[in-house]
């Protein structure tokens, strides 16, 4: 007899006790699609020579993917990794005030574009542009969903059809392989490159400008470093330079603070103030980055030139919603009260946390990570790390950190793999990294609040005596 005949049909399967409680959280479409998928799982298994499963382990299995079918894709996890603006694990980490604002902004509707004093249509930009003129010194703001589209709407903007004279020390590429000439290129300017790789002067831009420049460009190289024998041209240098030949001088910060690094024991990172200052006509920076904010293109600058912006097409398709309005708008409000700053926008306390409270936390968190891997041939040990900043922001710079260096003991191969693997898969995600023959767990960015929830999502950690999990 064909062992198939004997599997149970999709609707016995959705009538067992075993299913009620799945069929009632998430609904007989999602439960069927399991079962289905289990039983198509299971035949090719058959067919390759396995054997039947029992109804047991069938349901099992269904509620395993149901469970899979069922999780968010979008989840919390530890960022134990020593980068703190990480990237691909959403770089900013907002304050208490932009979550709050974010869940107004979503439960209710909001006066978007809606002028309460007239009852007249409103602009968007209203809502943060006052904070941000304040706050740099810029006479108009505007707002679009990344850094990358802030300068590609300036250029299509200002310099359609027309040159950008830029230096070629300063024609970066940012993550994901994009590269400033090529969003020059598709926003449809020509680019000039003037001076070298690690040098470039004043009069290589004043001998680039032509009858059909449009604009002088200044990148800041905020994911690498060129040191050595090198020259850059001053931004007020450039300024004037554009300004005598009647020429607006932009400036692509990148990563974009608000506020003096320094004062806070960091290196310094250029503001948008001191652009504005130095002569800069427009400042396009990151509103997610070392500012401590949702993602988000901030421009600033003359008041001409962002309304030019506001009306071009294209920045319909690049403006943002009221959930980033939201929550921009109260990350730039903290920024007014610069004594409590360090302690109230996320990204700034975990940048400045001393290293002596990371290796407290160590101290307090190692017996329960030690417990966690007992039964493995590991040595779990607090050592001392170097956490960066992330995100292309002050690239050679690292923050004195602490955290837990997991060893093999002996040459048990793979087994670092298995444990990184496993904290990945844990029902809040453990994130580290492996480096030098061991994975590195940096808790800089863990926060004292959040060490019982460790404490609990390790405790989740089940290894077999052969270095597997069960």
């Amino acid at each position: 007899m064909n062992p198939l005949a004997e599997l149970p049909s999709v609707d016995r399967l959705l009538a067992a006790s075993a299913l009620a409680a799945p069929l009632a959280t998430h609904g007989r479409a999602l439960v069927t699609r399991a079962v289905r998928d289990t039983l198509a799982a299971v035949r090719n298994e058959v067919r390759a020579g396995a054997p039947l499963p029992d109804t047991a382990t069938l349901l099992a299995r269904v509620g395993a993917g149901v469970t899979a079918l069922a999780q968010a894709k979008l989840r919390p996890v530890f960022n134990l990794t020593g980068t703190v603006l990480h990237t691909n694990l959403g770089r900013a980490v907002l304050p208490e005030e932009a979550v709050e604002a974010l869940v107004m902004a979503a439960r209710s509707p909001c006066a978007l574009e809606y002028d309460l004093a007239s009852g007249n249509r409103g602009d968007r930009d209203d809502i943060v542009n006052e904070l941000l003129c304040e706050l740099t010194g810029a006479e108009a703001a505007t707002v679009v969903n990344n850094n990358a589209a802030a300068v590609f709407l300036l250029l299509n903007t200002l310099a359609q059809k027309q040159e950008v004279v830029a230096s070629r020390g300063e024609l970066i590429e940012i993550g994901g392989a994009f590269r400033v000439p090529d969003i020059m290129k598709r926003a449809g300017t020509k680019l000039v490159e003037v001076g070298t790789t690690n040098r470039t002067h004043q009069k290589d831009f004043a001998e680039a400008i032509g009858p059909r420049t449009a604009l002088l460009m200044k990148v800041h190289a905020s994911n690498y470093a060129i040191q050595g024998f090198t020259k850059a041209v001053p931004e007020a240098e450039l300024a004037a330079l554009a300004h005598e030949h009647g020429l607006p001088f932009v400036v692509d910060l990148g990563s974009g603070t608000l506020t003096d690094l320094a004062a806070f024991g960091l290196p310094h990172e250029p503001t948008p103030q001191e652009a504005i200052a130095a002569g800069a006509d427009l400042v396009s920076f990151s509103g997610d980055k070392l500012l401590g904010g949702p993602q988000a293109g901030l421009l600033v600058g003359r008041k001409d030139l962002i309304a030019k912006l506001k009306k071009n097409p294209l920045k319909r398709a690049l403006r943002v919603g009221k959930l980033t309005l939201a929550a921009l708008e109260a990350v730039l409000r903290l920024y007014r009260d610069p004594d409590r700053l360090a302690s109230r926008l996320t990204a700034l306390a975990q940048l400045t946390r001393p290293e002596a409270d990371i290796r407290a936390a160590a101290v307090r968190l190692l017996p329960t990570l030690q417990a966690a891997l007992a039964r493995l041939p590991v040595t779990v040990e607090i050592v001392a790390l170097k956490s960066q900043i992330g995100s292309g922001s002050l690239p050679v710079d690292r923050l004195p950190s602490a955290g837990f260096g997991i060893r093999p003991a002996g040459k048990k191969s793979g087994v670092l793999g298995r444990i990184e693997a496993a904290l990945r898969a844990l029902p809040e995600p453990v994130i580290g990294h492996i480096e030098d023959g061991a994975l590195l767990l940096d808790l800089r960015c863990l926060g004292t609040d959040e060490e019982d929830d460790f404490r609990t999502t390790l405790s989740a950690l089940q290894f077999n005596p052969q270095g597997g999990t069960s």
